[in-house]
């Protein structure tokens, strides 16, 4: 598919990764709705800074009102799901929260693509629904494992998006991306995290340093979606969006460190650890399908993806706070 001209629909395009793909299709050429998340301040999020706002409608509103979200898909060629709660530190506080947003939203959204004849949906997973890794590395039927409120709604939507392509043949394709990182991203997120306090000093303060993750920069999990939106015979699959590259979250520090220039110490903090139980210890991707069926790979190492989102970070340090945790 070209994208010049299509209709396209992409929910939490306010959001870190949704603005980055909003902008990426918008450049492509096509008539971007952007689904940003209603609030009383009329905030785009990220995108109310993007120079391409103007050339996409800004459409106000919520997943969790299905109403709404049939007529946010009308007309649509193909739609992007990747609004969700998604801060797992919070999940444990307000669960019932993740699971209106995140598995009634996307009933919602299915039901509303369904009826709207939607050509290709593509639904946003996370490689957190695995748990810690039983056999590594993590190929695409590897069990789930609901090991925080937040990776159990995310199982629940991914298992809604499979019943409506099974059921009603919905046209869906679902993407498990691994620890997306980049400009935009909070500080929730454990990069933007090291980032912000070893650019405001010489300690880091973090949970679990043992575990370890497998990152990928934003632009190559936006490639990713964007593949998953036109290559065809895919529908019905889930595919990894991962790099097969993992690394603890301790040996992190240090990358974030060499990027700056600077030697930095670590602090362990009891409040930034997960439970014991709820702890994902290790997340490695399989991306052999992803090659295979969308020619995706990784464009963007590890220190390369760093170095960039350290100077973005730098560069509007004014919208972080090196000294709270945010959940």
């Amino acid at each position: 598919m070209t994208w010049s001209g299509k209709s396209v629909l992409v929910t939490g395009a306010g959001g870190f990764i949704g603005s980055h793909l909003a902008e990426r299709l918008t450049a492509e050429g096509a008539r971007v709705r952007a689904l940003v998340h209603y609030n009383a301040l009329g905030s785009a999020g990220w995108l109310g800074g993007s120079d391409m706002r103007g050339d996409m409608e800004v459409l106000f509103g919520d997943v969790t009102d299905s109403d709404f979200m049939r007529g946010a898909v009308r007309g649509c060629d193909a739609v992007f799901h990747l609004a969700a709660l998604i801060g797992i530190p919070y999940s444990y506080h307000a669960p019932r929260s993740y699971v209106r947003t995140n598995v009634e939203g996307t009933l919602n959204l299915l039901e509303a693509a369904r009826d709207g004849g939607v050509g290709r949906l593509v639904h946003t997973s996370t490689s957190e629904v695995y748990g810690s890794a039983l056999s590594v590395p993590i190929a695409e039927d590897h069990p789930l494992q609901g090991q925080s409120p937040y990776s159990a709604s995310k199982i629940g939507a991914d298992k809604m998006a499979e019943a409506y392509h099974r059921a009603f043949a919905l046209p869906v394709v679902t993407l498990r991306p691994f620890n997306t990182f980049g400009p935009r991203q909070s500080a929730r997120a454990v990069i933007p995290t090291i980032i912000t306090q070893a650019l405001a000093g010489a300690v880091v303060r973090l949970g679990n340093l043992a575990p370890t993750r497998d990152f990928t920069f934003v632009a190559d999990t936006v490639d990713g979606l964007v593949r998953a939106g036109s290559v065809p015979g895919i529908e019905g699959r889930t595919i990894h969006l991962g790099t097969g590259r993992e690394i603890s979250i301790g040996d992190l520090v240090g990358l974030v460190g060499a990027a700056l220039g600077r030697d930095l110490a670590v602090e362990g903090e009891a409040g930034r650890a997960r439970p014991a139980d709820s702890e994902v210890d290790r997340l490695l991707s399989d991306n052999a399908l992803a090659r295979e069926l969308l020619g995706w790979a990784p464009a963007t190492s590890l220190e390369q993806g760093i170095a960039l989102t350290a100077a973005w970070i730098r560069d509007n340090a004014g919208r972080y706070r090196a000294g709270t945790y945010a959940v």
